[in-house]
């Protein structure tokens, strides 16, 4: 029931934002959607055999290990049930932020990283283009995040759905009115703020780390408000991989010899 839940609302989030692009979109694509499209969607279906057949709902698994246990910090403080659900959410979230800090920082994380940033236009595909090597390391590390917490096991498959929900919204190639999207951002991850992560400008890269709250990005100083070329000039992806690649060339990039990792230096807040 829990998978099924998942994937529908993920088809739905998907489907509404990809009519949406179509509708509005931010920029105008540097290559054709049908040639990106094959390849990342068809890494998606591989990554999610994959996962289904190995450690698929290994993250509820955690969850409900530490509850009959009572295991966790949640189980050894006596907070209301609202509270926990919302330490449960806040604490996967930052989790998630530490992470994806984590696999720009270290050299042989962000060879596997660079599979997502080397797309050469962002839209909703891009949210689920990741290497499975990646996407099994992070159900690793938040699973482990869930037994130090105590995790809520319902909270944690409503945080699974907002996680893959906010993946596939910020990325999106969407228009957002300019006034909305500036106050919006003040607590969530929007496309335009999220879009700077994925400039070819190292700096810009190493900043806009959030998936779903913007919070953390502020918090920790690596928020950047605007990239310096504007929305529609800044070139996207990855400067020493202007080529597209296809789904046997992105599974075998992590283990190619290194053409310029990004050094990893955290962004220093820019208020625009």
């Amino acid at each position: 029931m829990e998978a099924l839940v998942r994937v529908g609302v993920f088809l739905g989030i998907f489907c509404i934002m990809v009519l949406w692009e179509y509708w509005r979109p931010r920029r105008m694509l540097s290559r054709p959607r049908r040639e990106r499209w094959v390849t990342n969607l068809g890494l998606t279906a591989f990554n999610s055999i994959l996962v289904r057949a190995t450690v698929g709902g290994v993250t509820y698994a955690a969850a409900v290990f530490a509850a009959e246990r009572e295991m966790g910090l949640l189980h050894w403080l006596a907070l209301p049930s609202w509270a926990a659900v919302a330490v449960t959410l806040l604490g996967l979230d930052f989790a998630t932020y530490l992470q994806h800090v984590l696999f720009h920082a270290v050299p042989a994380l962000w060879r596997l990283h660079r599979v997502h940033h080397a797309d050469l236009g962002v839209d909703a595909t891009t949210g689920l283009r990741f290497h499975p090597v990646e996407i099994v390391l992070s159900l690793g590390v938040k699973a482990a995040a869930i037994l130090l917490l105590g995790a809520v096991p319902w909270a944690v498959v409503a945080f699974e759905i907002i996680l893959n929900a906010s993946s596939v919204f910020t990325h999106g190639n969407v228009a957002l009115p300019e006034s909305f999207d500036h106050w919006l951002c003040w607590v969530l991850v929007t496309p335009d703020m999220h879009r700077i992560h994925h400039s070819t400008r190292v700096v810009e890269t190493n900043s806009n780390f959030g998936f779903s709250v913007s919070w953390w990005d502020r918090l920790c100083g690596t928020y950047r408000a605007a990239p310096a070329l504007g929305q529609t000039g800044m070139e996207l992806g990855l400067s020493e991989y202007r080529t597209p690649f296809n789904l046997g060339q992105l599974l075998l990039l992590p283990f190619q010899r290194e053409t310029g990792r990004i050094p990893f230096a955290g962004a220093r807040s820019v208020h625009v």
